[in-house]
Order: structure tokens, then C-alpha cells, then sequence
């Protein structure tokens, strides 16, 4: 096996392959890979698969499986076909421009970014939208992208008080990780700014925007940008903050 994995248990209809413990660009690749290998295989048992940052999740149905052991007939079908994965022939996923508003109320933790990280916000702001972010997967709340490559310098942690509601398209930081928000949901990473695109579409064939493996760069836009293009206008984002 080209890129071993280890491979283990979840209940009784999933099961859990890990490669490796290092985060990084490279141990992604190599998840969203597998992940792509297993679906070309057209396993009848497999429902879903949900690639994370260092771990694919297989959840399947063991009634489709009619002898033996479900998991270990499938583990062995599935370390099978993983005996050697094809990084080289993945392709980038989509780079996708996303538009952020960093001034006045849509970036109400931005000046606190700012003294934490001992830069001026426009810094911040400079090095937020300079870099290209890998999306390792979804999840906390549907088609929220947790992203890999933001500088260290910006590394921040999370609020002592998280918000009890935070407004769909806030863009955050927690740690060495950014994010977007595409729900209105409680959450406690600092806000610095916003984006008036739709991240996901309960009624489209493909609900969310952004897709592991794709790619994102963030690309700065003014406040009056943003008013034209969004349908959440200031007085409504503090409201939904809890602000005073």
C-alpha cells in the first residue's frame, strides 16, 4: 500500500479510515483520493463517504452484505482497492473567489484580531486575502468549509463568550483555522468580516457552494460593495450579533 491507512470500526454501519495525524495539504489529497477511488469502485453496501482532515468516513448498509462479518468483509474489499491510490491523477478542485466585506459592523472582532496578532487591521486584512485555502471538508454545520492555509500570524483564539447566533456568511477565525459561516447559527470564532453570497441552497440538486477539495480565495470588497450585493444590511447583522 502505497499510502497506509489504518482502518477501524464506527458502530455497526460505518467504518473509520485514518491516514496518518499530520494536518496538511498533502494527507488531504490523499483522503479526497481514496475517497474518489472507493466511488469509482460502485460498492453496492456504501451509501456515504465524508472525507475530513485526516480521515475518511465509510458509512454503509450491512444488510446489503449477506455473509460474514459486514465490517470485516467490507474493510477487506475496501484496503483492497486503496492498495495503491492515485494522487498524481486528482485534480484540483474548483477555485472559487469569495467576495468579504472587512469594515464597520461586518467585522466587529477585527480590531481584536488585530491586538491579539500585534498587527494594524489592514494587515490582517492583507494577509487574510493573500493566501489560497485548501477545503478539507464540511461540517459543523451544513456547508461550513474548514479551511487549511491561513498564515500563522493570524492565528487567534476562539471568544471566552461564544455569540448564541451568528449570521449566515460571517467570516472567522478560531486557532490557525478560518471559516464561513453559511448558516445562522450559535458559534464562537472571531468575526472579521462578511460575504453576501449564499453558501448553500436547501433546493438545489447541489446545496452547497463550496465542495471539499475545492480551493478559495478571499477578495476584498467595500462596504458599499457589499450593500449592493447582499439582502443582510448593518443594522440587521448587530441585531442578529446581540450587539449594543
Amino acid at each position: 500500500m502505497n499510502h497506509p491507512c489504518q482502518c477501524t470500526p464506527l458502530g455497526d454501519s460505518a467504518l473509520l479510515l485514518s491516514f496518518g495525524d499530520q494536518i496538511s495539504p498533502k494527507t488531504n489529497q490523499i483522503v479526497h483520493a481514496a475517497a474518489k477511488q472507493l466511488l469509482k469502485a460502485e460498492y453496492a453496501e456504501v451509501i456515504e463517504m465524508v472525507p475530513a482532515y485526516t480521515t475518511l468516513t465509510v458509512y454503509y448498509d450491512p444488510c446489503q452484505i449477506l455473509s460474514g462479518t459486514p465490517y470485516e468483509i467490507l474493510k477487506e474489499k475496501i484496503l483492497n482497492t486503496l492498495q495503491s491510490i492515485k494522487v498524481s491523477e486528482t485534480k484540483p478542485g474548483n477555485l472559487i473567489e469569495i467576495p468579504v466585506c472587512y469594515e464597520n459592523e461586518w467585522a466587529p472582532d477585527l480590531e481584536q484580531v488585530a491586538r491579539h496578532c500585534h498587527l494594524s487591521p489592514e494587515e490582517v486584512i492583507n494577509l487574510h486575502t493573500s493566501a489560497i485555502y485548501d477545503v478539507y471538508f464540511l461540517g459543523f454545520a451544513p456547508g461550513f468549509p474548514f479551511l487549511g492555509g491561513m498564515n500563522k500570524k493570524l492565528a487567534t483564539p476562539r471568544l471566552d463568550n461564544p455569540r448564541l447566533k451568528i449570521p449566515e456568511g460571517s467570516v472567522g477565525i478560531a486557532g490557525e483555522q478560518t471559516g464561513i459561516y453559511p448558516l445562522s447559527t450559535p458559534g464562537g470564532w472571531q468575526l472579521i468580516g462578511h460575504t453576501p453570497v449564499p453558501l448553500v441552497d436547501f433546493g438545489s440538486d447541489s446545496p452547497t457552494l463550496i465542495k471539499p477539495g475545492d480551493r478559495i480565495r478571499f477578495k476584498t470588497i467595500s462596504f458599499e460593495e457589499h450593500q449592493e450585493m447582499g439582502h443582510i444590511y448593518p443594522l440587521d447583522f448587530k441585531m442578529l450579533l446581540g450587539d449594543k
